[in-house]
This record gives structure tokens, sequence and C-alpha cells, in this order.
């Protein structure tokens, strides 16, 4: 047993659910009339309710000793004062400092000057391609802009990019390109016209196998198709470190956008990653962006345990991993401009606390991180929310929707909404046998329905509730609010990643499965047979080689 799952704070919280999984939500609403206001809280326009968890006044406070036993506010403190908190790789990890303005030291550097530096580099070249000063080589506007990317510099950008619509430029269109299926390249290429293309080549280290052979087809087809090779310079800029590869590319120098190793990949959308971003919705936006999450990091650091979104969010979430059991975790957001953002969170938590190894180098002996999906209401609720309601699992879920759309069409939003509180009551509430029973009655009486009928249906009507769920409500989707729930979900995850004493900054597994596809894709440029690897592999790698 490691020292976690053996500390007081951790054995108090296992003694504390067996009396808490005795009670039903519905029953603690009842007995309780001020519940909401006890367990939600308030950040700037963002509501955050988690009244509707297994949670009473006792369960906060242990989860607090949780916390600090952990010293989690220590590692807070040392994450925004640039400790190398990422020990496996060595590094800091300031995705904070991007959107800061106080200094920030490594190393006996203040880091801060590097990051405005950028940020003026990308307000300038932003500013000349949207006004038309910066243009492509026939003269013409630029009216595509294609990101070729992977992970974090794919997924941040893209879930931005679509979630803040109604600000982007009229004549600039954003393009993502992530898969090594060239389908997907090809299906975007094939709609653009090069002479009014502009490609970002996003790889911290220009050596991203996906991002890499994505850029040379992308440069491939902009010179068959009337670019030249001094027209590359022009059309083609970098968001890297790696200068060399970078210029033998044949990229300008000076349309290079530094990122440095201490911003993670998942972590890097308020890096020059932002770019497409910015190329979409304007500076301006964007720096809206950087101060709606550097405000949640100010809360972050501030703010008691008890009051802080991020840190409760996270406890809740252990609260439902470790004692609970739960396994999977729903995000839906009831805003059609967020059906991203679950795809985003996916590699944000699965990515950094998807951890079997703790900080020590010890095997952990509970669970980490949880599987994250979702999709956008109220298309789930058409699709997978059966099982929520009735499955045999407990899935948690973070329902999030804005009290003002940007599309106001009739009672749509209206209607979104009644979906949105009925979803949540529903699932804590449930349906019992005896309301059941007075509903089948009361239809059976108007329709004249056979006592037989109505009984083989009852217990397929029956909803147990207790199903928890978060609420997070929003005034509207800004650039501002957006940046405060992608740092709410940030932060999150990094308090997760204390009490389990994980590092949630490398990823090693991903490391990993690029060594072994290196090797692999040796062997299958060979016309051999492959015997090198186990019989499944071999197999497998044999019968495509006689079948491609």
């Amino acid at each position: 047993m490691s020292t976690l799952t053996l500390s007081s704070a951790w054995l108090a919280l296992q003694a504390h659910q067996s009396a808490m999984a005795q009670q039903h939500l519905r029953e603690l609403f009842a007995r309780d009339s001020q519940r909401f206001n006890r367990f939600s809280l308030k950040f700037n326009d963002i509501l955050m309710d988690y009244s509707k968890h297994p949670v009473c006044h006792e369960t906060i406070s242990l989860l607090l000793v949780l916390a600090r036993q952990q010293r989690l506010e220590d590692w807070i403190t040392r994450m925004f004062r640039g400790e190398k908190i990422n020990d496996t790789e060595n590094h800091a990890a300031l995705h904070s400092a991007l959107r800061g303005e106080h200094p920030v030291m490594i190393d006996g550097v203040d880091i801060m000057s590097n990051v405005r530096r950028v940020l003026t580099q990308m307000e300038q070249f932003s500013t000349s391609v949207r006004d038309g000063k910066l243009r492509g080589y026939s003269g013409h506007l630029f009216t595509d802009v294609v990101n070729i990317g992977i992970g974090g510099s794919d997924l941040g950008p893209l879930m931005v990019t679509e979630a803040l619509k109604p600000y982007s430029s009229n004549h600039i269109i954003p393009h993502f390109v992530s898969n090594i299926d060239g389908t997907q390249l090809e299906l975007i290429l094939r709609r653009l016209n090069p002479a009014t293309t502009l490609f970002i080549i996003a790889s911290k280290t220009f050596t991203t196998q996906e991002t890499i052979a994505n850029a040379r087809a992308a440069r491939e087809w902009f010179l068959a198709h009337g670019g030249s090779e001094k027209d590359v310079a022009g059309h083609f800029v970098a968001v890297s470190i790696n200068r060399e590869e970078v210029e033998k590319f044949g990229i300008d120098s000076d349309n290079m956008f530094e990122l440095w190793d201490w911003v993670g990949g998942r972590y890097s959308l308020w890096s020059a990653i932002g770019l497409p971003i910015v190329l979409t919705i304007g500076m301006e936006n964007f720096y809206s962006l950087l101060t709606g999450a550097k405000e949640m990091d100010q809360h972050f650091l501030t703010a008691p345990l008890e009051k802080n979104l991020p840190v409760m969010l996270g406890l809740i979430g252990i609260w439902q991993i470790n004692f609970f059991g739960t396994r999977s975790h729903a995000v839906l957001p009831y805003d059609q401009s967020l059906h991203r953002f679950p795809a985003y969170l996916q590699q944000l938590e699965m990515e950094s606390n998807g951890k079997r190894i703790d900080r020590n180098g010890d095997e952990v002996d509970y669970s980490t991180g949880t599987v994250v999906w979702g999709e956008s209401g109220t298309n789930g609720q058409h699709a997978f929310y059966q099982l929520l309601h009735q499955g045999t699992q407990i899935i948690p879920a973070d329902f999030l929707v804005p009290c003002i759309s940007h599309n106001p069409i009739g009672d749509h939003h209206c209607l979104l909404l009644a979906n949105f509180f009925a979803q949540t009551e529903a699932m804590m509430r449930g349906k019992s046998m005896s309301e059941v029973c007075a509903e089948i009655e009361a239809e059976s009486s108007m329709n004249n329905i056979a006592a037989e009928s109505f009984k083989k249906i009852m217990p397929h009507k029956v909803f147990p509730g207790d199903r928890p769920t978060t609420s997070i409500l929003f005034k509207q989707l800004d650039p501002k609010t957006l940046g405060s729930l992608i740092a709410l979900y940030e932060h999150k995850v990094f308090v997760q990643s204390v009490i389990w004493n994980v590092n949630p900054f490398d990823q090693w597994g991903v490391e990993f499965g690029k060594q072994l596809a290196g090797k692999i894709l040796d062997e299958l440029e060979q016309d051999r047979q492959i015997t090198s690897h186990d019989s499944s592999t071999n197999g497998l790698m044999n019968y495509f080689k006689v079948n491609r």
C-alpha cells in the first residue's frame, strides 16, 4: 500500500464514503433547502454548481484535509514561481506566464521579455495579414490559413477558433490538418487557392513525424499549383524552436515564432501556437482570451481552497474517481461553439494524468485520471444519455452553457436551457417506482390500457437517479470567458496531479509509440517479409505488404 492510501486523510474519506453512498441525492436536497448556496461558487460571470454530487459539509472538510496533506498550496506556489516541477524533464511548467505580466525567473533570467517579444511579433504579423499589407505571391489578400500540427498544436487552436467564430474575421478562414492520413490534407487543399493560402507549421522541434510529413506534402502542392521556391518564404511560417530545420524547409527566419521548453504542448494555445487564433479573431480578442486565463490564474493562486473553483472542481473529481470508483467522465457543452471542447479536454486530462508511476518513481495503487469524452447538447441526448440515465455504470458529467446566445433564433436558446436544466435534475432525482405507478395509472385511465400491460412496462420506466453532475453557467461565450474556462480546467488537472503525486507535464507513453513507429516505418519500406515482432504485429504488417 502507498503512503497516500494509508494516510489518515485518505482513510477518513473512505469511511465517509460508506456513509454518503447510502444517501440518495434526492434526499440530500430534500433535507437542505440551502444546498445550492452551500455547494456552488462564482467567479466573474461564471457559476459552478457542484451541489448535485454526493457531498456534505463533512465531505468538503475531509477533501480539504487531503489537499493540505498533499501540500496543494505549496505546489501551486511552486508552479507559479517557475520551479522545475516537471522533474522528469527538468523543466518548469509556466503556461501561466504566457498570459501573465509580472517577472518570472528561470535560471536567473526573466522570461517575460521573450513572452512579450513573441506576442508583439504575432500582433505585427497578424495585423499585416488581416489588413492586407502582407499578401500572397499574386498580390491578392490571404483568404485561408492552414495550421499543420498535431496534439496540442492542433486541438487548442482548433477548439478556440471554433468557439470564437462570432469574433472571427470575415475574410480569413482557418483550416486544421493533424492526421497523417492524407485524406484530411487532400480534402482541405482541393478547395484552396495557393495564391491566397498561408500555411502555419506548428512543431516545437520541427521533427514531429506527422506534422513534417503533412508540411512537406503541402509544400509540394503549393509548388505544383503555381507557387515558386522563392514564394515559399512568403506563404509558410513556423512555430518552433528549431531555426536550422525551419530555414532548411524554406521558411524565412523572420517568420519563425519561438516556443520554449517550459511550454507543454497541451498548454500551448496561449503561445505562438495560438497564431491561427490571432489571424482568425484578431490580437485584441486574443489579449482578452489571455486576460480571462490570467484572472483565473490569480483566483487559483490567491482564493481560499474552499472558495477556489479549480481546487473544488479537482477535489470533486478525486471524490468520484478514487472513492466512488468512477472510470469515465462526460463533458457536455450546451453550446455548439464548444463542440471541440471535450476533445481538447481529452488530451489535457488524459495525457497529463494518465500515469501509473508517481513522482517518487513508485507504481501507484490508486486510480489516476479518467476517460474523458463528450458531445454538444442536445445531440448527446439522442445518442448516449440513455446510458447516463439508466446504465449500470455511474458517469459523472460536466454540463456547460451560456446564458446568452450569439445566435438568438426564435426560442431556440430557451429550449436549449430547458433541456440543460431538465437533464441535470433528472439525473439527480430519477423516477421512483411509486412515481412510475402513478404515471401509468393516469395513462391507463385515459387510454384504457390493461393492467397486465403496464405492470410489464413499469420496471423499464424507473430511473435510479443519484447520477452526479456539475453545472457551469456563464453569461456569454466571449474570449475572456473562454480563457477563464480553459484555465479552470488546466488548474483542475494540476490539483488532481498533486493529490495523486504524479507529474502532469510529461508524456513518456506518447514518446514510446513514436519510437516504435520510426522502426516499423523503415521495415514497411522494405520488400522482405517481417519476422522481427510478435506474431500478431508480423502478421498484420505482412498482410498490409501483400495488399497495398
